[in-house]
């Protein structure tokens, strides 16, 4: 199929792209990498009037450290944050979750506020932003936003993102002493979206959880970081691991579709945390109370 007819505007500037936006409301949408927007659109589950191409806009690009935080631009692409000695050094969940974002030409083209954004519960990118404790910087005719990723995600493609805004950067906190972090998903192919997978950021000191932020995606509306004070600043068993474990029913709220039942995803959002827990800790025995 091939993409309804729309109007096509290139931003040269950020003021420009927020005013086509404020102009046209509900009837533009925003092309960045194009990767989530395109394939919509010519699947007819899109068809605005027009089209705010931000490509060209170096502003939102780049990656920089600035005081106590990592800044990365809107439209700084996957291949970019994969290959970043600054990601690499403060925050390498980043890194290692993008290697699981799709395959290499998605890579290529999609870029880290497109991925935000679009807000898809599968995706990797939301669930680490989460994970970092990270901000949205988005900005619209009233000036500038700083919005928590915990609070930017609302819901299946639903963001706190008005219709007149944009997302210029996203903000990572350097991380403290000690850092740590955890990536896995299980999906049926490599590039396919995750069944369920878990993205983490931890504190570890003398063997001992001082901090850890699991956050779960592909079980529910959106990415759900779950509180685990049972596993925090104690020395972790398996009993006390099996107390988080069975808390994970409580927390989450899966789909049941034709990838897997509320069950399977349930059992495997807790090998996942076992496992994470089991990493963080050099400790294999305790993934083995949760097995895949």
């Amino acid at each position: 199929m091939k993409a309804p007819a729309f109007d096509y505007a290139r931003a040269t500037s950020v003021a420009h792209a927020i005013a086509l936006l404020a102009e046209h409301g509900e009837r533009a949408k925003v092309l960045s990498g194009g990767q989530s927007l395109m394939p919509a659109m010519n699947l007819r589950l899109l068809a605005p009037d027009l089209i705010v191409d931000i490509g060209a806009l170096d502003e939102l690009r780049g990656i920089k450290t600035q005081g106590d935080v990592l800044s990365i631009g809107a439209l700084t692409r996957h291949v970019d944050l994969q290959h970043s000695g600054e990601v690499a050094a403060h925050a390498p969940l980043l890194k290692e979750s993008i290697t699981h974002v799709a395959h290499p030409a998605i890579r290529n083209r999609g870029t880290i506020g497109g991925s935000l954004a679009h807000a898809d519960p599968a995706s990797e990118l939301p669930a680490c932003a989460i994970a970092l404790n990270a901000t949205i910087v988005v900005r619209g005719p009233q000036g500038e936003r700083r919005i928590p990723a915990e609070e930017f995600f609302l819901g299946i493609y639903e963001t706190a993102l008005s219709l007149e805004e944009l997302l210029t950067s996203v903000e990572v906190p350097l991380p403290p002493p000690h850092s740590q972090h955890y990536f896995c998903e299980f999906a049926r192919r490599h590039g396919d979206y995750a069944i369920v997978g878990l993205a983490a950021q931890a504190v570890v000191k003398n063997g001992r959880l001082t901090d850890l932020r699991p956050v779960f995606f592909g079980v529910g509306d959106k990415a759900e970081h779950v509180q685990v004070p049972a596993l925090l600043n104690t020395e972790v068993t398996r009993e006390t691991l099996s107390e988080a474990l069975q808390g994970l029913e409580q927390a989450l709220d899966p789909p049941e579709d034709q990838q897997a039942s509320r069950a399977m995803r349930f059992h495997l959002a807790k090998v996942l945390l076992a496992r994470c827990v089991a990493a963080l800790l050099s400790s294999p025995d305790l993934a083995a109370g949760a097995s895949a």
